[in-house]
């Protein structure tokens, strides 16, 4: 392959990503003009002018708020995340939030910290005020897990494992995250019926309009009192307000989030963490890896796995020659690109077509090369959005 790509990095990504970008090929930094891919971490660009160069966005993580997803969408350009690699991150920092909640964790290290005096004064001042931050123990008790993703099943498993009752709610679950779900884990019916029955409940569900300030008061009313809710997915998901009321009527004794919010700051009960769910080594490594093989992927072979915005599409090349479109999702498409390419003499090998919501991306392997004149005659096609004449590559063996 000669074609060299241009990939314009708006974060740090680890390293461990980058290498898998071999240097005669691909041309990465911060300063990269006219790129052929962005990866991005946390970075908003929601006000950045995305260059028309673009054919596709990386985010190195699981949430894409910070990207202008549908924008790409009428550019026809994929927006690739990482869902699931910081999983294990995530979920470890749910079962510490737990521990520190159960045990009254942060109190009794404030308390500690504010004593003075010698060993004996100390000992003393301890053995009074320690009866303040009896906890409980977990075994026994309920976590309600919302959202039986990858994080969701996680979250899940650790509890069976610290001996806890688990039910589930998850009304999108997929038939693979069910297949991953331990079996002793209870369904909901509704998320009703979960905050009823649990004395733990975590949040792990993505920010959509659906599920923005989905624990409002009237939800939280629901909760015995006394009862510990962590959100470690998005801020949104949750209602600051509701929680800082259910916090003053003992409905709540603890919130346990990744975002500090200023209704909450310093409220008794809060704990609030600085968005660390994926700051580990290991998930940063694992979030940028998966998604730079999957924009090398996109660019050298049109492939797509884990776009927020596009069907899964993965064909094995037959033909050095192949196309990759993406066009409206509209009746009748994919006739008008057979017949260009019949009407042009080319023999297709293989082709697959794959829809999401209004976006339709179709592969084709062809038997020769194919001309600038037929490109132009496809794009000119109404509804087809872009057109790429992918790199010429090895067929399956």
């Amino acid at each position: 392959m000669n074609q060299r790509f241009r990939i314009l990095t708006l974060n740090q990504i680890a390293p461990l990503g980058l290498k898998r970008l071999p240097e005669a090929q691909y041309v990465c930094g911060k300063e990269s003009t006219d790129p052929d891919a962005i990866l991005v971490r946390s970075q908003d660009m929601h006000a950045m002018t995305i260059p028309a160069s673009v054919k596709a966005i990386g985010r190195a993580g699981a949430g894409t708020n910070n990207i202008p997803v549908a924008q790409m969408n009428k550019r026809g350009v994929p927006v690739f995340n990482a869902p699931g690699a910081n999983a294990n991150a995530v979920k470890e920092l749910v079962v510490a939030g737990m521990l520190l909640a159960a045990r009254n964790i942060i109190p009794a290290i404030e308390f500690v910290r504010g004593l003075n005096g010698d060993d004996q004064a100390l000992h003393e001042k301890v053995e009074e005020g320690k009866k303040h931050f009896a906890g409980v123990e977990l075994p026994g008790h309920t976590l309600g897990v919302v959202g039986l993703g990858k994080i969701g099943a996680l979250v899940a498993d650790a509890g069976i494992k610290l001996g806890m009752n688990v039910m589930g709610f998850d009304p999108e679950i997929t038939v693979d995250a069910a297949w991953s779900l331990p079996a002793q884990v209870r369904k909901a019916h509704s998320l009703e019926e979960l905050l009823r029955g649990a004395q733990f409940v975590s949040i792990h569900v993505p920010l959509v309009p659906a599920t923005r300030n989905l624990l409002d008061a009237r939800k939280l009313d629901l909760l015995a009192p006394g009862a510990f809710l962590l959100n470690f997915a998005r801020a949104e998901v949750v209602d600051d307000a509701a929680v800082a009321q259910a916090l003053e009527s003992k409905r709540l004794k603890y919130y346990i989030c990744d975002f500090p919010a200023e209704r909450l700051q310093g409220k008794p009960g809060v704990v609030a963490l600085p968005h660390l769910g994926a700051s580990t080594r290991e998930a940063e490594d694992n979030s940028a890896v998966m998604v730079v093989d999957q924009v090398r992927d996109y660019l050298e072979h049109g492939n797509i796995r884990n776009a927020v915005n596009f069907p899964d599409v993965v064909m094995s090349r037959e033909s050095p020659f192949r196309l990759g479109i993406v066009n409206s999702n509209v009746p009748n498409m994919v006739g008008q690109i057979s017949t260009a390419l019949a009407s042009a003499g080319l023999n297709i090998h293989n082709m697959l077509n794959k829809s999401r919501g209004d976006l339709a991306y179709t592969l084709v392997d062809v038997d020769s090369a194919v001309t600038p004149a037929l490109i132009d005659q496809i794009k000119g096609i109404a509804g087809v959005l872009t057109v790429r004449d992918l790199p010429p590559g090895s067929t399956a063996t």
